[in-house]
């Protein structure tokens, strides 16, 4: 991928102490943001929302396809795809988009997730058209050609190499959703594999482009400095006339089972100087209701040097140089992740004793109100944050209607996070983490992993 986005809770920045007394969370009344949403008569939603803040427009296509719609034993293929959007079309040479962005001041990227890819842009509002005129074109006229492909499979490849082999602790990362999941393809890492993508064949690729890359399963979203009425006729005129292919999209039927035991795996890692560990359960999907209160439960846990998991496991007993718990919500069942990597001198069975017990400690021990506030307040003012660029806004509404399933999301879920109780994170803690079944995975190095296998439930 040229860029994986972080989620919005684990991109939170930290916040300058406050003078005085902090507002508390619930009092803020924060403005709607209002949205336009329409579908051509081929199938492509388009949501849009004007904002003169900025004499720019971020313009973004999300695509309803991710990893978990990879081909069986074809692991990484919308993660290829990602970059083989920014080869040549018909009608544009390869990196072209850098050209018609990067040349005139503005920026564009990409990303792979569980459920989604998605291409975003943001340029000088009077360079609009053009874009619309470029994310159509290669919607429409991409060259899916040998050339193209071997190329890219390079770079995903050397992207496996640095971001999973090469770093200490990417195999430990890599590893959580294999484990996690039994039957969903959640299970594929969204990057792939090496072993998959030098299986592919061109017509694999071909027929996954055919198959998901067409306008009934995308989203444009355009947000910023516009006409509304000049934003319809543009949007009309390039992408009106790519024609809906009679074949149905494939969707994920696939349900993963409840947990029925606890289970625990070894991986061992040659370049990693200490251990590490990672539990995770599983999670409602993103447009359930107890979403955020398990992300606010995460937030006391993680959310900064005053959290409870940094005080306990890297400050009051030092067996951890670092750790941390997030919510990956999804379109599907989600997980709730705690993990540590470790001092010197410690076991994960020493930080998993540690973890467990701050989990178990904050879903049955009093939540102080001011604890609570805090973390709230944080976590609406990174929101409130994020929106004051129109990309910023673009992705709010893009995870609001695509992964959360409703766009009127970015609006409610700001109420919502608002009304968190501590009754509320310990009623989330209580049935979805500490009274429910955990997977965890211990991170050795190698020379510390003799007597170690995989495996297993306990």
């Amino acid at each position: 991928m040229r860029k994986r986005r972080a989620s919005w809770l684990a991109s939170i920045s930290l916040l300058a102490a406050m003078a005085g007394t902090p507002l508390a969370a619930a009092e803020l009344s924060v403005p709607p943001i209002p949205y336009h949403q329409r579908t051509l008569a081929n199938g492509l939603e388009v949501l849009s929302i004007e904002d003169h803040a900025s004499p720019t427009v971020a313009v973004q296509v999300w695509y309803h396809v991710g990893s978990k719609d990879d081909p069986q034993g074809r692991s990484g293929f919308a993660h290829l795809f990602e970059h083989l959007m920014f080869k040549s079309t018909a009608h544009m040479h390869a990196e072209q988009m850098d050209r018609l962005t990067e040349d005139v001041g503005g920026a564009n990227n990409a990303s792979t997730g569980d459920d989604v890819t998605n291409y975003f842009e943001v340029i000088p509002a009077n360079y609009l058209q053009t874009l619309l005129w470029a994310e159509a074109e290669r919607l429409s006229n991409l060259n899916v050609d040998e050339e193209n492909f071997t190329s890219e499979r390079a770079v995903v490849e050397e992207e496996y190499r640095q971001s999973v082999l090469a770093n200490p602790y990417g195999k430990l990362f890599n590893a959580i959703d294999p484990h996690s999941f039994t039957v969903h393809p959640y299970k594929r890492p969204t990057i792939g594999s090496i072993e998959d993508l030098e299986a592919a064949s061109l017509q694999n690729v071909i027929d996954f482009h055919r198959t998901f890359y067409r306008p009934d399963n995308a989203t444009l979203i355009v947000v910023g400095d516009f006409d509304p009425q000049q934003l319809d006729a543009w949007v009309d005129r390039y992408f009106g006339w790519i024609p809906k292919p009679a074949t149905p999209i494939p969707q994920v039927t696939v349900q993963e089972p409840a947990r029925t035991q606890d289970k625990r795996y070894t991986e061992t890692s040659a370049t990693a100087p200490l251990p590490a560990l990672a539990i995770s359960w599983l999670a409602p999907p993103a447009r359930h209701a107890d979403t955020i209160p398990l992300q606010v439960a995460a937030a006391l846990l993680s959310q900064g040097e005053s959290s409870r998991l940094y005080q306990s496991l890297v400050y009051r007993t030092q067996v951890a140089q670092q750790a941390g718990a997030e919510v990956d919500a999804r379109v599907g069942p989600g997980l709730f992740v705690v993990y540590a990597i470790l001092a010197s001198g410690h076991s994960p069975a020493d930080a998993e004793k540690l973890l467990r017990a701050e989990i178990e400690k904050l879903a049955t021990q009093p939540i102080a109100a001011a604890e609570l506030d805090k973390v709230k307040t944080q976590l609406l003012t990174a929101e409130i944050k994020g929106r004051q660029t129109a990309q910023g806004k673009a992705f709010g509404l893009g995870q609001a209607a695509l992964i959360e399933g409703d766009p009127a999301r970015i609006n409610t879920d700001l109420a919502a996070l608002q009304k968190v109780t501590a009754t509320d994170v310990q009623r989330v803690l209580k049935q979805y983490v500490t009274g429910a079944h955990s997977v965890t995975i211990d991170y050795l190095p190698q020379a510390k992993a003799a007597g170690k296998h995989q495996g297993g439930a306990r």
